[in-house]
C-alpha cells in the first residue's frame, strides 16, 4: 500500500538494515538511539523482515531478524551490505522518478544534485532525449505560489470533500505540492484555526491580498495528510487482525495493540467517512465507541440493503 507511513516505515527498514549489518554487535538502545526507533517499533520491523528473501524463498534464502540479550542480529541478508546494482529499466525509472519530482519545484536540492549525477552515468550523451512532464498544472497554482513565495494571505472558494460545503476561506499558504496524482497547498487556514492542507482542484476562486504573514521557521513536509481538530467526530475502533493496515493508512491514535487486536482513535470531518470504514471492513473491525458514528453506519447499511431489495 503506498501511503506516507508506509513509505517512511520502508525506508527506516532498508537503512536501518546494511548499518547493524556492517556493525555485529548492535544493541537495541544503539539502534533505537541512531533511526529513533521505540523499542516495539523496532521489534516489529524485525518481525516484518523476518524470513524475507530472494525467490528460491529456500532456508538459505531467507534472513532472520530478531533480539537476543539485547543484541540486535540479522543473519542470512548479506545481500544488503552492499549497494543494490540497478538493472538499466530500474536505473531508468529511478531517474524518471528523480526528474518528475524536480519537475515540481518540491525537490530538495540534494535531490536535484542526485537526479543530475544519476542521469550522467543512465544517459551521458543523450543530451536531452528524455523529458518527464506532469499533468497541466491548473491555473490557480501561479496565484498560489506567489501567495507562499511572498508570505502573503490569500482568499479562496473552497468546497470541502467530507461535508460537501463550499465556503471562503483565509488561509497562510507554506507550500504548493503536487502527490498522488493531484496538486495541493498547505498551511495555516484561518478559518478553521489550524493547519490544513487544500485540494487545489477543489479551490473555485483565489486571489493574493496584500495583507503578509510570518511562516513558521520549520513548516511540516508537503505531503498529504488530515489534521484533527476539535470539530471532528471521534470514533473508538477495534481493528482485528487483517483490518490493521487501517493504522498505517489513517491518522488514527493506537490506544493498543494486543492478541485481540489493535483500538485505535478515529477521527474524520464527517461521521460519514468512519461509518463508510465500518462497513467496508465487515467483521474485520468493531466501533467501541462514537454514538454519531454508530448511527451514520447504521443508516448507512439500512441504505445499502434497501437497494438490494428493489
Amino acid at each position: 500500500m503506498n501511503t506516507s507511513k508506509t513509505a517512511q516505515r520502508l525506508t527506516r527498514i532498508l537503512a536501518m538494515l546494511p548499518w547493524v549489518i556492517g556493525h555485529p554487535g548492535a544493541t537495541v538502545d544503539e539502534v533505537c538511539d541512531r533511526f529513533g526507533y521505540h523499542r516495539k517499533d523496532l521489534l516489529a520491523d524485525l518481525d516484518l523482515v523476518f524470513v524475507c528473501g530472494l525467490p528460491g524463498y529456500g532456508p538459505g534464502d531467507l534472513m532472520e531478524a530478531y533480539v537476543e540479550d539485547e543484541e540486535v542480529i540479522v543473519d542470512m541478508a548479506d545481500y544488503f551490505s552492499r549497494p543494490l546494482r540497478l538493472s538499466p529499466a530500474e536505473a531508468l525509472g529511478l531517474l524518471a522518478s528523480g526528474m518528475a519530482l524536480v519537475s515540481t519545484n518540491q525537490a530538495p536540492p540534494a535531490l536535484e544534485r542526485a537526479v543530475e549525477k544519476l542521469a550522467r552515468v543512465v544517459l551521458p550523451d543523450a543530451g536531452d532525449v528524455l523529458a518527464v512532464d506532469l499533468a497541466a498544472e491548473p491555473g490557480l497554482l501561479d496565484v498560489l505560489r506567489i501567495g507562499a513565495h511572498e508570505h502573503r494571505v490569500i482568499e479562496m472558494v473552497y468546497t470541502s470533500l467530507g461535508r460537501g460545503e463550499t465556503k471562503t476561506r483565509s488561509i497562510e499558504p507554506w507550500s504548493v505540492f503536487s502527490a498522488l496524482g493531484n496538486w495541493y497547498v498547505s498551511g495555516y487556514c484561518r478559518t478553521a484555526q489550524a493547519e490544513r492542507v487544500f485540494r487545489v482542484d477543489r479551490i473555485q476562486q483565489v486571489r493574493v491580498t496584500d495583507e503578509g504573514f510570518d511562516p513558521p521557521a520549520e513548516p511540516p513536509p508537503p505531503i498529504v495528510r488530515y489534521t484533527p481538530s476539535e470539530d471532528d467526530v471521534y470514533a473508538t475502533i477495534l481493528l482485528r487482525t487483517r483490518a490493521k493496515w487501517v493504522a498505517e493508512y489513517y491518522p488514527v491514535e493506537i490506544l493498543s495493540d494486543d492478541d485481540s487486536g489493535m483500538t485505535v482513535r478515529f477521527a474524520a470531518s464527517d461521521a460519514a467517512v468512519a461509518a463508510r470504514l465500518l462497513v467496508r471492513l465487515g467483521a474485520d473491525a468493531e466501533l467501541l465507541e462514537g454514538d454519531a458514528v454508530r448511527h451514520e453506519t447504521v443508516g448507512l447499511r439500512a441504505r445499502i440493503l434497501a437497494r438490494y431489495e428493489r
